[in-house]
């Protein structure tokens, strides 16, 4: 089966979700790389911490506790963390403040060992990030994956996304797509898979100019029985 244009899939968007004007008020684009180089090492973690726990969870109560989190694990200060012994992070981890999770919370001292390896090498884990190019954005989910702890899954996507790095996502709309578009077969988590998928996507932002952030959304918006306001709130 021959991949739609660009021009197909953003007609269909508009006709689900009300006209051009609404799609693009639904659309977020990302940070560019100068940004992105701009946060601080501990933003990261943070958001890698809240996708973990927000990972089988409601969200929304991740959010409410959250101000807790910030304070309980001194604001993610990478240096502090990875100092703190494992008899301190498991009286943490029973804290009723936060959500009680032992191995999540591992998870936390393990993602800023991983954050203290890359800069070593590059300087900042940011710059890392900023730096890693789009057209394999596939392969920064693989190194979260297999580098960090809990980041599998759309558990490392989501955090990028929420960061502001350039990615789409594997929302169950936009897998459905692909399936039936014949663009994959068997797991969307395969290498094979998401191969091809990336290189979809990549052929879609030559063509259109547009960010894998508003493609990924885009595609979504005219496919699945979603909702707008749950697709506007993915992407905070």
């Amino acid at each position: 089966m021959k991949p739609e244009s660009f021009d197909i899939i953003f007609e269909r968007a508009c006709e689900r979700k009300g006209g051009e004007a609404a799609v693009e008020s639904l659309l977020a684009k990302p940070l560019s790389s100068d940004q992105l180089r701009a946060i601080a090492d501990d933003r990261y973690l943070a958001e890698l911490t809240r996708k973990v726990f927000q990972s089988g969870f409601v969200w929304r109560v991740v959010d409410q506790k959250w101000p807790d989190f910030e304070e309980l694990f001194w604001g993610f200060d990478i240096e502090k963390l990875l100092m703190m012994p494992d008899d301190m992070l498991e009286r943490k981890a029973s804290d009723p403040k936060i959500i009680r999770h032992l191995k999540k919370v591992w998870s936390i001292r393990d993602n800023a060992l991983m954050i203290r390896d890359v800069q070593l090498r590059e300087g900042s884990f940011a710059e890392f990030v900023a730096n890693w190019p789009e057209d394999n954005i596939i392969g920064l989910w693989a190194y979260l994956k297999k580098q960090g702890s809990r980041l599998g899954g759309n558990t490392g996507p989501y955090a990028l996304r929420a960061i502001g790095k350039d990615t789409f996502l594997m929302t169950r709309d936009v897998e459905g797509y692909f399936r039936a578009m014949k663009i994959i077969d068997g797991s969307a988590t395969s290498q094979k898979s998401q191969k091809a998928i990336q290189s979809f996507f990549n052929q879609l932002r030559e063509s259109s100019g547009r960010s894998l952030t508003e493609l990924s959304r885009i595609l979504a918006f005219g496919v699945g029985d979603n909702h707008v306001q749950a697709l506007t709130d993915m992407a905070h």
